[in-house]
């Protein structure tokens, strides 16, 4: 008998990152800025940026990261809002209290993506805006656009989801003032932890670089305007968030790899949308007209449950091997905005809430094959079945 896949693991560290972490253990260069000109950071942030068609590339710590220094490099003032996503995860609106700025939340509809109206609405109280695009589900970036360069605000992809998703065809993260992107293990590149942001502002990737850590001198090994760095030596806080050249060297083998892995992601999700969609209980909301997305995971929309069945039709997927993350129904999920109780005023968002209380998530990782995918799409199918059913016994 088959056992339901593991979903949590992902595809094998490709063979040329163990040679390159063995030659950085005998060489003991873990620190990017000791170690010689070709130190795998710097190799990683060129390559990155060239691969992305972009002009500078900074390597940290994560995609929070890559968040944060976004908003201090903007020099945004203290208490300046931002406005954000109401679905996104957590550390979202954490990265922007950390910047000592205000997260303003809006609406995201049930296709989860920002709902323009209520968008456009709160323009006028921000001074700076991050889109999520969340599980990889890109809102219309060119009305976003439209609307943040007529008011003058800058816009910064949180695209920790998206690496190898387009719109328009323009990738993801190039589109915004700078684009922030993850090497968390449950990304379409796995380091562990790690984020990076790209930007063609000079001036701006000099601030990030110099609080990232690169103190002193060190921003000499940055290729960004020596004349931008010079302006802002010692005028800026450092935040030590750097990333190390053992995550490079675990990243940098895996970005040729990206394109299949892209393309695996889009066949295997596009099988299991295909399969559930059968049910008149599940919806699998379509991509935007310009968006080609990058998927490692399915989303969809229960239809016609009531909160009971909602929680029925989980267990039953669960006791069929397949973990069903309804965002709204767990006290603690990270990804409902109602428990992110560090803010200090909690908006009532009642699309949003609505929404997250029927949109489901199920991880799909590249590596999975046909048979998997379809035990997969059963469980989904078989638990609405037994579901529906016991509803209407």
């Amino acid at each position: 008998m088959m056992l339901p896949p593991n979903v949590h693991d992902a595809e094998p560290i490709p063979e040329a990152a163990r040679e390159a972490i063995d030659a950085l253990l005998t060489s003991g260069d873990l620190f990017r800025y000791t170690a010689p000109d070709n130190a795998p950071v710097t190799l990683l942030e060129s390559e990155f940026a060239e691969m992305m068609g972009s002009r500078y590339a900074l390597a940290v710590s994560s995609c929070s990261a890559a968040l944060f220094l976004s908003l201090k490099a903007l020099g945004l003032p203290r208490d300046a809002r931002v406005l954000i996503p109401g679905f996104t995860f957590a550390a979202v609106p954490s990265s922007v209290i950390h910047a000592d700025c205000i997260p303003v939340l809006c609406e995201v509809g049930e296709d989860y993506r920002v709902d323009l109206a209520d968008f456009e609405a709160r323009l006028d109280e921000v001074q700076a805006v991050i889109i999520s695009h969340m599980r990889g589900h890109t809102s219309d970036m060119d009305a976003i656009m439209a609307l943040c360069d007529a008011h003058d605000i800058p816009v910064i992809e949180d695209a920790a989801h998206s690496l190898g998703t387009t719109w328009a065809g323009r990738k993801i993260g190039t589109i915004g003032r700078v684009g922030c992107f993850s090497f968390q293990s449950y990304k379409m590149i796995n380091a562990g932890e790690g984020g990076i942001l790209i930007t063609d502002d000079a001036d701006l990737a000099a601030r990030a670089v110099i609080m990232s850590g690169a103190y002193e001198h060190n921003w000499k090994k940055h290729p960004v305007l020596q004349d931008a760095f010079a302006a802002w030596q010692n005028k800026l806080p450092l935040y030590n968030l750097r990333m190390s050249n053992l995550s490079a060297a675990v990243i940098r083998p895996q970005l040729p790899e990206l394109a299949r892995r892209v393309r695996d992601g889009h066949t295997n999700h596009d099988h299991v949308a295909a399969r559930i969609s059968a049910s008149p209980h599940i919806e699998v909301p379509d991509p935007l007209p310009g968006e080609a997305r990058a998927p490692d995971s399915i989303q969809f929309n229960l239809m016609g449950l009531t909160d009971a069945e909602t929680a029925r039709f989980a267990a039953a997927a669960e006791v069929r091997g397949i973990k069903v993350q309804v965002f709204g129904l767990s006290a603690d999920n990270a990804r409902a905005f109602w428990n992110w109780r560090f803010l200090e005023e909690v908006p009532e968002l009642p699309c949003t809430r609505a929404m997250l209380m029927r949109a489901c998530d199920v991880r799909l990782p590249v590596r999975l094959r046909r048979p998997e995918l379809d035990m997969i799409a059963d469980a989904i199918l078989d638990a609405m079945a037994q579901t529906k059913g016991a509803a209407a016994a």
